[in-house]
């Protein structure tokens, strides 16, 4: 699985000319098909259709879906939503108050903040060394904010702030649409952080 931009056009003609490449073995991915039609929900339960796009190497032979950065792997809320959740969280908010915020079932949320709660440690870290690498000099690093979790949120955001600095073509992403894209839309997967961040390109 790849993530790649919110413009299936822009998407379309990237792989049509190969500039995608294998997560393993570099080689540009190819058009292959495409995955099933489902809905995710924006704010408030709005759906959004979804099909993602698929890929194949012809290097590997391996096959890609090419994941929009607006959504989280397996998750049937769009990213922005999911983050707007985490960082009430990170503010204090319990989970029934999000839950109605939201228009999102209350067990929906609680998911979403024991799963990245879980990992918030090394979230914190993941995002921590990303803004250090991409960041200019002496990069500000975020205060303590009393809780792991609330670390590992206020890291998110750092890192997305300083990515859109340093590629003015993200400018106009939210921050949890960039952290979908450096996480391979896995900020809430199991076994996710496991490995550096490639920061060598958006």
């Amino acid at each position: 699985m790849v993530t790649v931009e919110v413009s299936p056009v822009l998407v379309e003609k990237r792989l049509g000319a190969g500039e995608i490449a294998c997560p393993g073995c570099g080689v540009g991915l190819r058009p292959w098909g495409w995955s099933g039609y489902r809905t995710v929900r924006d704010f408030r339960g709005l759906r959004l259709g979804l099909r993602p796009r698929r890929s194949r190497c012809p290097g590997c032979g391996a096959s890609h879906v090419l994941l929009p950065i607006t959504v989280l792997l397996r998750r049937a809320d769009v990213a922005v939503v999911i983050g707007a959740a985490l960082v009430a969280k990170a503010a204090g908010s319990g989970h029934r108050w999000i839950a109605s915020g939201l228009g999102v079932s209350e067990a929906t949320v609680r998911g979403w903040l024991r799963r990245f709660a879980a990992r918030a440690k090394g979230v914190r870290e993941v995002f921590t060394v990303l803004l250090v690498q991409v960041a200019p000099a002496d990069p500000l690093l975020p205060d303590p904010r009393g809780s792991q979790f609330a670390d590992a949120v206020a890291a998110v955001l750092a890192a997305a702030g300083a990515v859109t600095a340093r590629w003015p073509q993200m400018v106009g992403l939210s921050p949890w649409q960039t952290a979908s894209g450096l996480s391979g839309g896995q900020l809430l997967s199991p076994g996710w952080p496991r490995s550096p961040i490639n920061t060598s390109r958006p």
